[in-house]
C-alpha cells in the first residue's frame, strides 16, 4: 500500500501527568448568550480540574478569538484546547489548524456544542440550558484528557479519473477534468451517451433547442484525447481507496464494429422485428439492430439480442448480409475491462416516476392517458408525431388538455419530496400547445407552483397571462374513460375555492416526478456509499460538502444526488469535478487519522471483525487482523465486535468515550 506518513509541522508536545487544558466560550453573537449566562459557565470550568484558563468571547471563530487561543498557548504552555460554541462540522476544522500553528497536534482539540445541542432548543428553559452547558463542558473536559497525538496518512494520487454515468452530468464532469489534462473514463449503461436530456426537444425558462445544447458536448466528449468512452457497460466491482481504485467493468456486446460501422442504415431496414422504442418513450418502433438517436455518439447501430430472432445465419442473418463494411459480428461476448482510477464521479442519473403505481389515474389502462416523458417526446419535430399532438386512441388533435401534477412526488404513500422540476416541465409543454394551437385549453392542477430559480416565476407568470393557460390549485382524485368516444373525465378538488371540480379532456398529461436510478443500489453495494430514505445518493454535508461523499475521492453529482434541473445539474457535475481535480493536481492525499487499528499481541486471528466490515477494510493474514488505513473510516463496528478487545479506534478510544460517560454519571 503506497501510504506514508507526512512530516508534521507541530512539535511533539509535553504532556504532564495532569494536561493544563485552555476552554473557550463562545457568545456567538445572542445564540448562546443570549440564552444562557456565558459568565457563569465560564466561572464554573474554570473550577473543574485540570483547567488552566476559561476565557469568553463574542465570536470564538473570528480571527481575534483564534488569536485569544494562540496567545494563551504561547503564554500559559497549553497543551489542550476546548472551545465551547456550536457544532463541530463547521469550525472543528478552523480551531484545529490554530493549534498545528502554535505547535500542537490538532487532534487535542475538542469541541462541546452548546449552540445547536443546547441553546438552540431550550431557549425557553435557560436556567436548564445553563445546567446542560455546564455538563457538555465537563464532558468535553473528561474527554480531552484522554486525547493522544495522532498522526495522518499519505496516499499518492495520480491522474485518472473514473464517470460512472454519460448524461448532462457525466459528460460536463467529464469535459472539465479532460481540459484540464487528466485522464478519464466515461462509463454508460446505454449504447450512447446523452442521458435523459437528449429526449428532451424544449428546455425551460430559455426554450432553447435540448438536443442544440447538448450534442455539441456529445460530440466533444466523443473526439477528446483525454476522454476514453466506454458504452454498453456497466461497473461490476470496486476495490481500493482513493488513488489506488481497481474496477471491473463488464461491457455487453454490440454485435456491431462500431470503428467499421457507417450509419448508412441498410441493416435496420431488412430487419423483421419491431419492438417499441425506448427513447420515444415507446410511442414508436425500431428494429431489432437500431441506432438510438440519430445523434447517437458513438454513431454507431447496436444490435438488441434479446429481441433478434437469432444471432446465426440460419436463424436470419439479414442485417450481416446487406453490411458492406462487415461491420456486424455474431460471435462477440461480453468482456471484462480491468481500470486503475485515482478518483471516482457518481453520475447515474435518474428514472422517471413510474406512474402505473398510482392506479387511480388509469395510466397503461386509457391510452390517452400520458406521461410528460412521452408528451415530451410528441412535442419533438423528430419525434413520433413528428411535433404534432394527437390522441393514441385516433390520432386526432385534442382541443382539451389536463395536466396532474405532482404524480410520484408530495405524495406520503409514494415519495414525499419535490421532484423540483416538474412545475416548471408543465408550463413549457403548456406554452409549445398553445403555440402550436391557439384555441387549444390546457388546464393545470397542481397542489402548489413551485418556480424557483433565475427567470422561473417570470416562464410561470407569462404562461398563464399571455398563453392563457388555466392553473387550478387541486389534487386530482380520479379519472374516467367514456368507452366510446374515448374522452376523459377528471375529478378534481378546487382547493383555493372548496368546491368539487370535474373536467372532460381529451387528453390528461402526468407530471411524473424523479427517482433513484434503477442502477442506485447496486452502485451503492460497489461503492459503499451511503443513500439517503429517499433512495438518492447522500452527500458528506449539504452545505459544505455537496459533492463529496464519506467516502474519500468518490464524488456524486447531478440527479443521482438527488432531484434538480439542467443548469443546478450542470453546475454541480462540475463542482465535482472540480474536487477531483483539486485531490489529482497535488499528487497526494492526507487521510485523517480516525481509522482503527490492531494489537497484533492481543489479536487471536478470529476473523469475526472481517465479514462486519462495512467499507471491506480488513483483512486476515497470518492468523492476524490487518486493517487498510486507507478505507476505514473508523465506524466502530470492529471495535464493538473484538472478543480480545484488540482493536482500537483511534480518536474515539474506550478509555476516551468511558471517561465521557463518567462525567456525565457524575453530575
Amino acid at each position: 500500500m503506497a501510504m506514508s506518513t507526512p512530516k508534521n509541522s507541530w512539535r511533539k508536545s509535553d504532556l504532564t501527568p495532569e494536561p493544563k487544558i485552555g476552554v473557550y466560550i463562545c457568545h456567538c453573537g445572542t445564540n448562546i448568550a443570549g440564552v444562557i449566562d456565558v459568565e457563569a459557565l465560564r466561572a464554573y470550568t474554570e473550577s473543574l480540574p485540570n483547567v488552566a484558563i476559561a476565557k469568553t468571547y463574542t465570536y470564538m471563530c473570528s480571527e481575534p478569538g483564534q488569536q485569544l487561543i494562540r496567545k494563551d498557548i504561547q503564554e500559559k504552555k497549553l497543551n489542550r484546547i476546548i472551545v465551547a460554541a456550536c457544532t463541530p462540522s463547521l469550525h472543528e476544522p478552523t480551531f484545529r489548524k490554530v493549534l498545528e500553528e502554535e505547535g500542537l497536534s490538532p487532534y487535542l482539540f475538542e469541541m462541546a456544542n452548546i449552540r445547536e445541542q443546547n441553546t438552540w432548543v431550550h431557549m425557553q428553559t435557560p436556567k436548564e440550558a445553563l445546567e446542560l452547558a455546564k455538563d457538555q463542558v465537563r464532558i468535553a473536559l473528561a474527554r480531552a484528557e484522554k486525547l493522544e497525538e495522532l498522526h495522518p496518512k499519505e496516499v499518492k494520487i495520480g491522474r485518472n479519473a473514473l464517470i460512472i454515468g454519460g448524461g448532462i452530468a457525466g459528460i460536463s464532469a467529464a469535459l472539465d477534468l479532460a481540459n484540464a489534462g487528466f485522464n478519464v473514463y466515461l462509463i454508460e449503461k446505454s449504447p450512447t451517451i446523452g442521458g435523459r436530456m437528449a429526449q428532451l426537444d424544449k428546455t425551460f425558462p430559455t426554450m432553447d433547442c435540448s438536443s442544440c445544447i447538448l450534442t455539441p458536448k456529445m460530440v466533444e466528449a466523443g473526439r477528446h484525447p483525454n476522454i476514453k468512452l466506454i458504452t454498453y457497460a456497466e461497473v461490476r466491482d470496486v476495490q481500493g481507496y482513493i488513488g489506488n481504485f481497481k474496477v471491473k467493468i463488464q461491457k455487453k456486446p454490440r454485435y456491431v464494429d462500431e470503428k467499421k460501422c457507417t450509419g448508412c442504415d441498410e441493416c435496420s431496414k431488412v430487419c423483421p422485428v419491431e419492438i417499441p422504442d425506448e427513447f420515444n418513450a415507446g410511442l414508436s418502433w425500431r428494429k431489432a439492430i437500431y441506432i438510438p438517436f440519430p445523434q447517437a455518439v458513438p454513431p454507431a447501430y447496436v444490435l438488441d439480442d434479446k429481441n433478434c430472432l437469432g444471432l446465426t445465419p440460419l436463424a436470419c442473418a439479414k442485417c450481416k448480409e446487406v453490411c458492406e463494411p462487415e461491420a456486424i459480428s455474431y460471435d462477440q461476448y461480453p468482456t471484462e475491462i480491468n481500470l486503475e482510477v485515482d478518483t471516482i464521479i457518481v453520475a447515474s442519473g435518474h428514472e422517471p416516476y413510474n406512474a402505473v403505481v398510482d392506479e387511480e389515474y388509469n395510466y397503461g389502462v386509457y391510452q390517452n392517458v400520458l406521461t410528460a416523458l412521452e408528451m415530451e417526446r410528441m412535442l419533438n419535430a423528430a419525434g413520433p408525431t413528428s411535433g404534432r399532438i394527437v390522441r393514441p386512441s385516433d390520432l386526432k388533435a385534442p382541443n382539451r388538455i389536463v395536466y396532474v401534477q405532482c404524480v410520484g412526488s408530495r405524495n406520503e404513500r409514494r415519495n414525499v419530496y419535490c421532484s423540483r422540476i416538474c412545475c416548471m416541465y408543465a408550463a413549457k409543454q403548456a406554452r409549445q400547445m398553445k403555440e402550436k394551437h391557439p384555441n387549444m385549453e390546457v388546464y393545470v392542477f397542481y397542489v402548489d407552483v413551485r418556480a424557483f430559480g433565475k427567470g422561473f416565476e417570470e416562464f410561470y407568470e407569462k404562461t398563464c397571462r399571455e398563453y392563457g393557460v388555466q392553473f387550478i390549485r387541486g389534487r386530482v382524485a380520479e379519472i374516467h374513460e367514456d368507452p366510446e368516444t374515448k374522452n376523459l373525465t377528471v375529478k378534481a378538488e378546487d382547493t383555493l375555492l372548496g368546491r368539487p371540480v370535474e373536467l372532460e379532456a381529451d387528453m390528461v398529461v402526468l407530471s411524473v416526478g424523479i427517482t433513484p436510478s434503477q442502477d442506485a443500489k447496486a452502485i451503492q453495494n460497489i461503492l459503499k456509499i451511503p443513500v439517503g430514505a429517499d433512495g438518492f445518493f447522500l452527500e458528506a454535508h449539504p452545505k459544505l460538502r455537496p459533492v463529496d461523499t464519506t467516502v474519500d475521492g468518490i464524488f456524486v453529482c447531478g440527479t443521482s444526488a438527488g432531484p434538480k434541473d439542467i443548469p443546478d445539474t450542470v453546475s454541480q457535475a462540475r463542482a465535482a469535478a472540480s474536487g477531483a481535480t483539486a485531490l489529482m493536481a497535488t499528487g497526494k492525499y492526507v487521510i485523517q487519522p480516525y481509522f482503527a487499528s490492531v494489537d497484533e499481541i492481543l489479536c487471536g486471528g478470529c476473523g469475526i471483525c472481517v465479514p462486519l466490515c462495512p467499507f471491506n477494510a480488513i483483512t486476515l493474514e497470518e492468523k492476524v487482523a490487518k486493517i487498510n488505513e486507507a478505507l476505514c473510516k473508523g465506524c466502530g463496528v470492529c471495535v464493538a465486535a473484538c472478543p480480545a478487545t484488540a482493536i482500537k479506534a483511534n480518536h474515539f478510544t474506550n478509555e476516551q468515550i468511558l471517561s465521557q460517560i463518567e462525567s456525565a454519571l457524575s453530575r
